[in-house]
């Protein structure tokens, strides 16, 4: 429950924030000049228009609208519940690396726990259309480096970031989500059940008002905080076009370390990541290369991570066939007209073993046809 002087002065950020033609960089520009929000209220006509243009200055001396009153009024009944904060840049708990980019927003809305936002981390993202193969890397990955003791920062979208989001959960170091929505609403709905779980035992972040519904443009916006947040990306499957590479174009610009899987060089879900590699992003084939890189961020010292292997092991021996069958399959994607070629079999013959191994989890079916095998850990 908020005190009355917190309520006011949190009342003072969001009419500051909520100002039409306040942005980011204007109210830093008057939270400089002046101090407190409230403060900037106080102020004439002409020492606002000193830091904001005419316009801005008129909008701040109006009074406090009834939508906006209502807003107000909304955000303050929805801090004063358990485990809601609304941030400011003067709180103690405001993440202090998005203090270090150029844009941090001056409100932040979390739901869960604050304190991850000040933790070791690193961002996870990738694709929304993940292969099998992806998902398992990102699962994996993040559940390593989650156990190791830093938090898993990602989108909540699906794919890449629902993989890594679940991968967080299982380790020490949890997860935080950054949306794109109000921090009341669950973008997408499928995610919904993942969403409480975060906000259970992770932290969900966003710097949009209360009841902000899905905005395409608001989605890219917000990876500047996915990448401000954490010490370095992990680029996981990416096209060569895609929003997870303005992501680790940000991160490259606030100074953040890169990283980047690989993978087949036929599969156009590993060309943004070899660009990205190309481009001096760090290669990295397990969880364990980004804990030795990222040590000095953490205490106490990182558990050792298992190198993801190629082929999941198992306990019963596997018959001839089914070994010249994944050795000839290797690990591009083959169409199946050609595996059966390669493995002197007929379609039916190899189609049954396929079915199998894809039941078992070690290969997956593409579109057109085509065979695909998965590594897990």
């Amino acid at each position: 429950m908020l005190s009355s002087l917190q309520a006011q002065e949190l009342a003072h950020w969001i009419r500051l924030v909520e100002t039409p033609g306040v942005g980011n960089q204007t109210g830093r520009k008057l939270l400089a000049a002046f101090g407190l929000p409230q403060h900037v209220f106080e102020a004439d006509f002409d020492a606002l228009a000193q830091c904001a243009t005419p316009r801005v200055a008129d909008a701040l001396l109006t009074p406090v609208t009834v939508s906006l009153q209502t807003q107000i009024d909304k955000t303050l009944d929805w801090a004063g519940k358990p485990d809601n904060h609304v941030l400011t840049l003067a709180d103690p708990c405001y993440p202090q690396a998005l203090l270090d980019i150029t844009d941090p927003p001056l409100l932040l809305y979390a739901k869960g726990r604050t304190a991850l936002l000040n933790a070791p981390s690193i961002a996870v993202v990738g694709s929304r259309n993940a292969t099998t193969q992806g998902i398992i890397n990102a699962e994996k990955f993040s559940e390593t480096l989650s156990q190791s003791g830093l938090t898993i920062i990602s989108g909540l979208a699906l794919g890449i970031d629902t993989a890594a989001h679940q991968g967080g959960l299982r380790g020490k170091g949890s997860t935080v989500a950054v949306i794109g929505t109000g921090a009341d609403i669950v973008y997408p709905a499928r995610n919904r059940e993942l969403a409480h779980r975060i906000a259970d035992t992770g932290c969900i972040l966003s710097e949009y008002m209360l009841g902000t519904a899905a905005v395409a443009a608001n989605f890219p916006r917000r990876n500047r905080i996915i990448s401000g947040l954490a010490q370095g990306v992990l680029v996981v499957e990416a096209a060569a076009r895609s929003g997870s590479l303005i992501t680790a174009r940000m991160a490259g610009d606030q100074g953040r370390e890169v990283f980047a899987i690989p993978g087949s060089i036929h599969s156009p879900l590993s060309k943004g990541c070899h660009l990205l590699i190309r481009q001096g992003a760090k290669l990295v084939e397990s969880a364990q290369d980004i804990v030795e890189e990222l040590a000095h961020f953490q205490s106490p010292a990182p558990q050792a991570s298992r190198p993801m292997a190629a082929v999941p092991a198992h306990s019963e021996p596997v018959v001839a066939e089914t070994c010249s069958v994944l050795t000839a399959l290797g690990f591009d994607p083959v169409h199946i007209d050609m595996l059966a070629e390669r493995c002197s079999l007929d379609i039916a013959e190899l189609q049954s073993i396929l079915l199998k191994h894809e039941l078992d989890g070690m290969i997956e079916m593409l579109p057109g046809s085509i065979v695909r095998r998965v590594a897990t850990s």
